[in-house]
């Protein structure tokens, strides 16, 4: 009989966990104690499951100790795989996870990895360790899969059980075996992949090729700009072609599209590789925040403004609309520039707890700007399209305008605005 154990409760394993239960015994575990309280009580801070789908699942427990999920025969590790300010992996988490896992591993458990990791950590990095713990031999006594997360936080629509699911496993019997596990809870289907390390590189190049066309975008969109030409014009001309890509220039944030190519980056070059192309889009999406704030003191300076201590307002911080989610923002590279620049930035967003996010954003976040009118501003910055956002009307933003209107819209939902990227 099987037993499940989802190890990491953030975005990706407690939607995982949630729909397991539905069929199976689960536990789900995360070192974060208070994480833990929260869900016992039915409260989700990343709101990807709501009240009711957390209370009518009884056979979903929730625990911090790994010794509460000994007698589960699978593991499904869902927890984070981060860059370092280096930019480099840091496989520290998944690293102790798999090192909690293999003192209590016992013969014929199945490991299964979702977390976004480069081809061959699995097999190369996690099984060694899992061998050294547990005492049993891969493939003999103990056996893993990889079956990469596709999670779109905030998504409603495709969510986890309508997102088709690769699979794959260290032997063709336990990647059968891993595949119809997916496929009890997955109604969109499965892809069984003829390896971990393809499943695994599948992944990676999932995030890193869309990371590579939005670079395109948002230098033309730079292009464009230098010559006066209104990029979402061009875009929605050239999208008329059948065979034309539809993707727009912005801030390219999040755990995912930031991160991922710099996992296969890495293995590259480690394998002396030079890949010029997805580097260099890295570099021209991470340099988008400083771009934006610079174009903002521009138009303060062309309004006849004074840039030390001048007010600008920023909407929206989390990394995409309708969602909680601040890990890797980049609309936080836009505020850190404004304020290199001696302005005050106010940060307003409904969607985010002040308190929850400080590690993401220090510096506080106000009320609504529109209601208090307590102050007025020099610029507004419309970072994020949230769907409070769109319903502002001109008015509105000409309210807390001190002066020229300046209001930059990354995001193209304003009615009106001094620019557009």
């Amino acid at each position: 009989m099987k037993k499940i154990a989802v190890i990491g409760l953030g975005y990706v394993g407690l939607p995982l966990a949630v729909e397991f239960a539905k069929n199976y015994k689960t536990v789900g575990l995360d070192i974060n104690q208070e994480r833990i309280d929260e869900l016992k009580k039915g409260y989700d801070r990343t709101l990807e499951v709501d009240k009711d789908q957390l209370s009518c699942v009884d056979k979903l427990t929730y625990t911090t100790n790994f010794n509460d999920i000994k007698d589960c025969n699978i593991y499904i590790v869902t927890v984070p795989t981060p860059i370092n300010s280096a930019n480099r992996p840091d496989l520290t988490p998944i690293k102790n996870s798999t090192h909690s896992i293999s003192k209590i591993l016992k013969k014929d458990d199945i490991v299964i990895y979702e977390s976004t990791v480069y081809p061959g950590v699995t097999e190369e990095v996690c099984v060694p360790i899992l061998e050294e713990g547990s005492g049993l031999k891969f493939n003999e006594n103990f056996y893993c899969g990889y079956s990469p997360e596709r999670i779109n936080p905030g998504d409603k629509e495709r969510t986890l059980t309508r997102i088709l699911k690769i699979t794959s496993g260290s032997t063709p019997e336990i990647a059968k075996k891993v595949d119809d596990l997916y496929k009890s809870i997955i109604t969109a289907g499965t892809h069984l992949a003829p390896s971990i390390k393809v499943a695994e590189a599948s992944k990676v190049i999932e995030n890193t090729q869309r990371d590579v066309n939005i670079a395109l975008m948002n230098e033309l969109a730079m292009i464009f700009d230098a010559m006066n030409i209104d990029t979402k014009a061009v875009l929605e001309a050239a999208g008329t072609k059948w065979n034309f890509i539809k993707l727009t220039p912005g801030l390219v944030g999040g755990h995912c599209i930031g991160v991922d190519p710099y996992y296969l980056t890495f293995k590259a070059e480690e394998l002396g590789y030079k890949p010029n192309l997805i580097l260099a889009s890295r570099q021209i999406n991470n340099g988008v925040g400083k771009y934006i704030a610079e174009k903002t003191i521009k138009l303060m300076i062309n309004g006849d403004k004074k840039i030390k201590n001048a007010n600008v307002l920023v909407l929206g911080v989390t990394f995409k609309e309708n969602c909680p989610d601040m890990r890797n923002t980049k609309v936080v590279d836009v505020i850190e520039e404004l304020k290199e620049y001696g302005c005050r930035v106010d940060v307003y967003d409904p969607w985010v707890d002040p308190d929850e996010n400080k590690k993401y954003y220090s510096h506080g976040i106000i009320s609504n700007p529109f209601e208090t009118k307590a102050k007025k501003y020099s610029a507004i910055v419309l970072a994020v399209a949230h769907d409070e956002f769109k319903t502002l009307s001109q008015d509105d933003y000409e309210s807390i305008i001190d002066g020229e209107f300046v209001l930059i819209d990354i995001k193209g939902i304003a009615p009106k605005a001094t620019w557009r990227f």
